[in-house]
């Protein structure tokens, strides 16, 4: 039952994650923490975060992560299966398809109206992670000096979010490391 589950979960992200790694993260996390409850939205976070840092698109590691702790090393290889298996298909079906069709404005629609509800998939993902970082430790104001840094990083300066992302959790684990040191003394 678990290895249907696995599948199914990903099965789902893999026919609906239209645009890529950014929509269909909202989608992960839509089957793991609120359909199957393999783990809170906190966790999730976490695990997203790390694996933005990491080379390869994002929805085949969240399926290779959370298959493998689910349900071990066949969770990892179904989670990963089902997520490439229909875009893999659907690309065929699809490319094919539209290739055919492509000077008809339906398609051209079609095409253009997928980047805007990706747009919204990820906005509403982005508030739900800033309320998060609100109620936690940091509050309103380190979120603030967060998103703005991020921002300016990344936009101005043109730094790798990987290289922030990994610059970020060094600085947590030598924070934390910091406070267990001040503890013991």
């Amino acid at each position: 039952m678990e290895q249907k589950q696995i599948f199914m979960a990903f099965f789902r992200v893999g026919m609906l994650g239209f645009g890529g790694g950014p929509a269909a993260i909202p989608l992960v996390q839509k089957e793991v923490v609120d359909t199957y409850k393999w783990m809170d939205a906190d966790e999730f976070s976490d695990i997203l975060a790390l694996g933005n840092a990491l080379p390869g698109p994002i929805a085949t590691k969240l399926a290779g992560y959370i298959g493998y702790r689910v349900g071990g090393v066949w969770g990892m290889v179904n989670g990963v299966l089902a997520t490439i298996v229909p875009t893999i298909i659907l690309m065929i079906v699809l490319l094919a398809s539209l290739n055919a069709f492509r000077d008809q404005g339906w398609v051209k629609g079609m095409s253009t109206a997928v980047v805007p509800v990706v747009g919204v998939m990820l906005l509403t993902m982005t508030i739900d992670f800033i309320k998060k970082s609100t109620q936690s430790s940091l509050g309103w104001i380190w979120t603030i000096v967060f998103i703005v840094g991020g921002l300016v990083l990344m936009e101005v300066l043109h730094v790798h979010p990987a290289i922030l992302i990994f610059a970020l959790l060094i600085g947590a684990l030598l924070k934390r490391d910091a406070k267990e040191r001040g503890a013991e003394t």
